[in-house]
């Protein structure tokens, strides 16, 4: 495919159950963003100590894939929109995209995150991937851990919005202060590398969303409902609670639901 670049040298990481994330700087797809690589297996997906979408607690196993280390970022949507003449979202700042562009893109309608992600050779992830992605093979809480979030550690409970260089915290970058201390210097990233996967802005994901689907979810790849009324979002967001930071709490919103809570990031199959 056009525009897929070579994969850079990364660092393995050995994580529990003898999974290894590769992180992937040199980038892949059209956007030439850092993905992380997710070796196949096991993980434990959702959780019977939460809400009812979220249970019962399974093992689901995937396939290899890649997944974006970063939240799409203002600076590489816009060149998206401009690239494919695509509209804006309705509270798209063109003035934020050139002067703090490093933070996440919000605002979009499902449709144009996966727009995005197809101009970019890529694909936006299942739901089963992004929470694999954020959590790990220990079943953990948080994609830092078990400890509850706190303000040095992800971005949430902001209030109302100011703007982007305010209310958004940079992509690429960790929160610093109590993180320091307890051994996070690079702020609440998962088991696997993967940045602000709690908080700063919801993520848009594949899937159809469906409160009972876990009950017969398969346990290989699962893809989600064939269809639906509305569309999963994970991850929480600025505005939220820690309660929507776990790595296992499920939202949804119909595909052309805007806000400036909402983001995404992409996916890849190992195969490309």
């Amino acid at each position: 495919m056009a525009g897929l670049l070579c994969l850079g040298a990364g660092e393995q990481q050995p994580l529990k159950g003898g999974q290894v994330a590769l992180s992937v700087e040199a980038g892949r797809g059209r956007d030439h963003a850092p993905m992380v690589f997710i070796a196949p297996g096991p993980f434990t997906m959702g959780s019977n100590e939460g809400l009812p979408n979220e249970r019962p607690e399974h093992i689901v196993s995937l396939d290899g894939y890649y997944i974006d280390k970063y939240e799409v970022t203002l600076n590489l949507y816009r060149k998206f929109l401009e690239a494919e003449k695509h509209e804006a979202p309705q509270t798209w700042d063109d003035e934020a995209a050139t002067t703090v562009g490093d933070r996440p893109a919000i605002g979009m309608r499902w449709p144009s995150a996966a727009a995005y992600c197809k101009w970019a050779g890529k694909r936006l992830p299942t739901e089963a991937e992004w929470e694999k992605a954020a959590r790990g093979a220990d079943a953990r809480r948080y994609p830092w851990g078990n400890m509850q979030p706190f303000v040095d550690i992800a971005n949430y409970n902001r209030g109302i919005w100011v703007s982007e260089a305010i209310t958004l915290a940079a992509v690429t970058s960790g929160l610093e202060g109590m993180s320091v201390r307890h051994g996070l210097k690079e702020g609440g990233k998962s088991p696997f590398g993967v940045f602000h996967m709690a908080g700063n802005a919801a993520e848009w994901v594949a899937d159809w969303y469906e409160r009972d689907y876990y009950q017969r979810s398969p346990e290989k790849n699962p893809l989600g409902p064939a269809s639906g009324e509305k569309r999963v979002l994970r991850g929480g967001s600025w505005a939220d609670l820690p309660s929507a930071l776990r790595v296992t709490a499920r939202f949804s919103a119909e595909p052309d639901f805007e806000d400036r809570t909402t983001g995404f990031r992409c996916a890849m199959d190992a195969t490309k």
